[in-house]
């Protein structure tokens, strides 16, 4: 009864709040520790058609899906990472979040890939990766979870393109990121804009080890996802040698 009572109250905060920001569900699973905090940071800005944003989703679902994935997953000091995915567009709007899922098992990585794989399309417009970033961050506050390590890992196909009155969030996000000790990575589709990567690595990454890796275009999106969470996972600072995807580190600066 009382459990129902509380989901009742926070789906009516979450109504009245819908304009300020994304509201982020929260599991029961009070001060549980994990080896990695994961956000997932996808691009569904205008320059995403369907089908694009589509090959994103099933990317991530299919990597998470990967025993390699699960295996690294288990090899870890605590052997479970949580994962939460943001879906974000235009900096004028709120960003769309998913819960929090934390993984241990393939059962527990089927569980959050069908929830992501299926997730809509409900924000469209320009592309605020600065704002993406800080509700990614903000996310990481309130879910209850304790990480060694806490990652925003973010994809998408072009560069900042809000009013300049926005555009600083992508500043303020980065200053975020470093004052937290939160590392973002970048994974760059170059189908659009091919430099695409050395903006990344100029202006989205930040943190300790944080690396761009790129991917031709969408159809190559699982395969850069899958190298990229294992690089993620296993917390190394450089695996280029063993990536079949190319990539650039923020050391190379």
């Amino acid at each position: 009864m009382m459990r129902a009572l509380r989901n009742t109250i926070f789906a009516a905060a979450c109504a009245l709040s819908a304009l300020a920001g994304p509201c982020w569900p929260v599991k029961a699973m009070a001060d549980v520790a994990v080896d990695l905090e994961l956000v997932l940071a996808v691009d569904a800005s205008g320059s995403v058609d369907p089908d694009e944003y589509a090959l994103q989703l099933g990317g991530i679902a299919a990597a998470l899906r990967d025993p390699d994935v699960v295996a690294a997953i288990g090899n870890g000091p605590h052997g479970r990472i949580a994962v939460a995915l943001v879906v974000w567009a235009d900096a004028s709007r709120p960003v769309d979040a998913s819960a929090w899922y934390v993984i241990a098992t393939a059962g527990d990585a089927e569980a959050a890939a069908q929830a992501f794989a299926a997730w809509p399309r409900r924000v469209v417009g320009a592309t605020g990766i600065g704002a993406g970033l800080a509700a990614a961050m903000r996310a990481m506050e309130r879910n209850g979870i304790r990480a060694e390590r806490q990652v925003v890992d973010v994809s998408g196909d072009g560069i900042e393109t809000p009013p300049r009155d926005i555009v600083v969030l992508i500043d303020t996000a980065n200053a975020m990121a470093e004052a937290r000790g939160v590392t973002v990575n970048g994974l760059a589709i170059l189908n659009e804009e091919p430099e695409l990567a050395r903006w990344y690595r100029d202006n989205v990454l930040a943190g300790r080890d944080a690396f761009v890796m790129t991917a031709a275009g969408y159809e190559d999106f699982a395969v850069a996802m899958k190298a990229k969470l294992l690089r993620e996972i296993d917390g190394l600072p450089n695996l280029a040698a063993a990536c079949p995807i190319a990539t650039t580190s923020r050391s190379e600066r």
